[in-house]
């Protein structure tokens, strides 16, 4: 089975490889997964409007809901008192569960983060979200949206994350390790996704043919190498979801980790937090 581990401190623990919906994935691919063990299921009422939040609830119908992690955002324009209330509803019942393990801001807009994070703890006060977080926050507006919560905490920051993007881990991650949060990698693949054949992949094609794995599935473990960090790949194909599934079980060694890291460097961030 897949491996978990605690989503931030003290938190459930969850598959550290999970499901991404965006734009819309695919309802047996979504399916497969989570009888592989990728029970972390992400999507947004922004995703096809509502549409892939929709397949997520065919999806999960018949799976013990305890047995599942599922994660939803609410758009920045509906981040108001009243907005985020509603959008939790309208979402709630678009995947037809009675709660969200965690309810994100999708990115910050031009409500107030005081008012959204407010809106947020009245959720989880409410029993209709286990936790709250956020996602494209960088360390000052995550600092800010900290302040702003009075009885809960920041449980996840959801970035852009992969071999080619790893500004994160001079920025994000440390803020995560100090805050007890979880760093949750989307487009952890790349867009476009990783080419084995092309020449700045030969460190991970090497190292998949000597495991016997897929390079997907190389590159998201270096990705989850840190107990902080969990990866949603998206459910787009059956193959595709057995393939990151082995992720989740495959441990590089020091050498390998090395050269993936000689072959795509990370380095400090310039400018805004990348999103795309």
């Amino acid at each position: 089975m897949v491996a978990s581990r605690p989503f931030g401190s003290g938190g459930p623990l969850v598959s550290v490889i999970g499901q991404g919906t965006w734009p819309l994935p695919d309802r047996d691919a979504l399916r497969r997964g989570i009888a592989l063990g990728l029970t972390h299921i992400d999507t947004a009422e922004m995703y096809g409007d509502g549409r892939s939040e929709e397949i997520v609830g065919e999806a999960i119908a018949g799976v013990p809901r305890e047995k599942l992690f599922l994660v939803s955002k609410v758009l920045p324009q509906n981040a108001d008192a009243k907005g985020v209330a509603r959008a939790c509803e309208q979402s709630l019942r678009r995947m037809r569960t009675d709660y969200l393990d965690c309810y994100l801001l999708h990115w910050r807009g031009s409500v107030p983060i005081e008012e959204t994070m407010a809106a947020l703890e009245r959720l989880v006060d409410a029993g209709k979200a286990r936790s709250l977080g956020v996602s494209n926050l960088d360390p000052w507006d995550l600092r800010e949206a900290g302040a702003a919560l009075r009885t809960h905490r920041i449980t996840c920051d959801q970035v852009l994350y992969n071999l080619e993007e790893r500004t994160i881990e001079e920025h994000e991650l440390p803020w995560a390790r100090e805050n007890g949060a979880a760093i949750v990698a989307y487009t952890p693949l790349g867009r476009p996704t990783i080419d084995a054949k092309k020449k700045r992949y030969a460190s991970i094609a090497q190292i998949a043919e000597r495991r016997g794995v897929s390079v997907q599935a190389v590159a998201l473990a270096f990705l989850i190498r840190d107990e902080r960090v969990f990866a949603i790949p998206k459910a787009s194909r059956i193959e595709h979801v057995e393939a990151n599934a082995a992720a989740a079980t495959l441990t590089l060694d020091d050498d390998e980790i090395a050269a993936i890291e000689a072959a795509h460097p990370r380095r400090r961030r310039v400018g805004a937090l990348p999103t795309n």
